[in-house]
């Protein structure tokens, strides 16, 4: 699996714009309002080349079928819960070759076995603060 360091405090999607000859990646008031950054803090920032039909996908990915059942979580934690099963859309493999899946806010879920395109139905294993680690449990139906 994907090593993901708990010091991981956000993932996010957002365009890198020009601002008066500067170059700005404007952060979502959702991570301040969840916590997971403070504004007036400082952060190191990785940035990851990300294929144009990434934001499309995310956005498809994090809207739910009325046949999903809808689970409520608190604002501050993961939004996802151990048990849980979902559909989700894998955007990119990890390191380690496990596929990628960001849900909610942000929040990754890393899927053994997935590859990017993939949109498995997963069962979430661990939750931890940044990252859930998942396993399919339904293979993408396109797929076959």
């Amino acid at each position: 699996m994907v090593e993901i360091p708990d010091s991981l405090c956000s993932l996010f999607s957002a365009p890198v714009e020009e601002q008066n000859g500067t170059y700005v990646v404007e952060v979502p008031s959702s991570e301040v309002d969840h916590e997971a950054l403070s504004a007036g803090e400082t952060y190191r920032v990785a940035i990851l080349e990300s294929p144009a039909s990434t934001e499309s996908s995310m956005q498809q990915g994090t809207q739910q079928s009325p046949s999903q059942e809808t689970v409520s979580h608190t604002p501050s934690g993961p939004p996802v819960e151990e048990g849980e099963v979902r559909t989700v859309t894998i955007e990119t493999v990890g390191d380690q070759g496990d596929g990628i899946a960001k849900v909610e806010r942000g929040y990754v879920v890393i899927v053994s076995g997935a590859q990017p395109g993939d949109e498995p139905t997963i069962e979430i294993e661990q939750v931890q603060k940044n990252v859930a680690f998942a396993s399919i449990v339904d293979s993408d139906p396109r797929a076959l």
